[in-house]
């Protein structure tokens, strides 16, 4: 097998490619998951790499898929029992008629969600919520509000280990602990926030001008909804309680949503079936298809030959490989999605055994850069799912214009800071 993949590794890196752009510009309009899992099929047809290396490829991903699934559990509860309704009516209420305050409100709501529980709790159960609130308030333009699950989703993702699964895999089993993390991104986080609310703020300034409505109708929320924010809320504990001792998220994610779904459906009329059968399932092939192909990329000898060049560059210059790391996983998150690229460089950088802040600029590439394109993240690729369901389209243009704007300042700030810590 070995033999075999050495003397094609082109035809994996054309293979993986071709998928990725399937996902990226979705052809046909198929699901992005589709063609995730066909590059990975093709891959095992071709015998480009094992079936035996294929399902290690997607055992390594079931710390995500018990994580999603957890989450996508809890945002359908919520949904479901109307804890976003409640949320909606007390959040326009709170605006006073002012979109600008709204907009505030939603913003400082997101960059909570993400800190303690993930970016992709933002997209999963955030998205829904603001979707719900605006509508309540009966805002011509959801969109701009909208915009800000997706950018805080990413901006906001590395304050905490917990805020983005991505920064586990970067660091392995080498975590900071709490009290050395807080201090080396404490600065860079609060730049990038308030960069992309600041830049955010400007590029939506024509939409934030009207009045939004303060006849909202006040919602009594019910015993289930009470339980579905309480399952929330002791997930937020739990990811915490497992970040601090240094165990994976999956299981007391999963444990989590699973409880509170059964705690919660033994006081409704509804069955299981009701909330399954409204998870968008999808996320969990195409998870699983990415990184069956970064699993055939290792195979390939790309991370050792990365290791090898990033330990060159950082024995050039440290300083240099630090905004130069950054930039590009800033860039290759938005041509290969960041789970992928983030897989990569975690193991690059751990063969490189890079300095601290090297490391760092890394993890911001990989946790900021993606707020340049809708594909560059799994939270943003999440968004766009949740934005389907309400029958809100964004395009890839549009979401790139934008994030052209927002993504490179706040890149440049945080990168900065770091350097200036290290």
């Amino acid at each position: 097998m070995i033999a075999t993949l050495a003397a094609s590794p082109w035809s994996v890196w054309a293979i993986a490619a071709v998928a990725t752009a399937g996902v990226i510009f979705r052809p046909f309009f198929w699901p992005e998951f589709i063609w995730a899992v066909l590059g990975a099929a093709l891959l095992i047809v071709l015998r480009l790499m094992t079936p035996a290396d294929a399902l290690a490829g997607v055992l390594k991903g079931t710390d995500v898929y018990l994580f999603l699934i957890g989450m996508m559990l809890l945002a359908e509860l919520a949904r479901q029992e109307g804890l976003f309704d409640w949320l909606a009516a007390e959040a326009a209420a709170m605006a006073k008629g002012s979109a600008t305050r709204l907009f505030g409100l939603v913003f400082a709501v997101g960059t909570v969600v993400t800190i303690f529980l993930s970016n992709d709790a933002t997209a999963v159960v955030l998205t829904p919520a603001v979707a719900a609130v605006v509508k309540a308030a009966k805002v011509k333009d959801p969109l701009p509000y909208l915009f800000i699950c997706a950018f805080i989703a990413n901006a906001a993702s590395f304050v905490l280990p917990i805020s983005n699964p991505a920064n586990l895999v970067i660091y392995g089993s080498h975590m900071p602990p709490l009290l050395q993390w807080l201090p080396r991104f404490a600065l860079p986080s609060l730049l990038a926030i308030l960069s992309t609310f600041v830049v955010l703020r400007w590029t939506q300034r024509a939409a934030l001008r009207e009045r939004v409505s303060v006849d909202i109708e006040a919602r009594a929320l019910t015993v289930r909804g009470k339980l579905a924010a309480l399952g929330i809320a002791v997930t937020a504990v739990a990811l915490l309680t497992a970040s601090a001792l240094g165990l994976q998220l999956g299981l007391p994610t999963f444990v989590a949503g699973a409880a509170t779904a059964l705690l919660v459906l033994t006081r409704s009329e509804r069955g299981p079936m009701a909330v399954l059968k409204s998870i968008s399932w999808g996320v969990l092939p195409l998870v699983a298809g990415l990184f069956v192909l970064v699993e055939a990329l290792q195979n390939t000898g790309v991370t050792e030959d990365l290791a090898v060049l990033l330990r060159d560059l950082t024995q050039w210059s440290a300083a240099g490989t630090t905004w130069i790391a950054g930039a590009v996983l800033a860039v290759a998150c938005n041509l290969a999605n960041n789970l992928p690229a983030g897989l990569v460089a975690g193991r690059v950088v751990q063969l490189a055994a890079v300095p601290d802040h090297v490391r760092a600029a890394v993890l911001i590439g990989v946790d900021l850069g993606p707020n340049l394109s809708v594909t560059g993240s799994l939270a943003t690729i999440l968004w766009l799912t949740a934005l389907r369901r309400e029958r809100l389209l964004v395009g890839a243009w549009q979401f790139l214009k934008l994030g052209a704007l927002v993504m490179p300042p706040a890149l440049v700030l945080a990168i900065a800071a770091v350097f200036a810590f290290g």
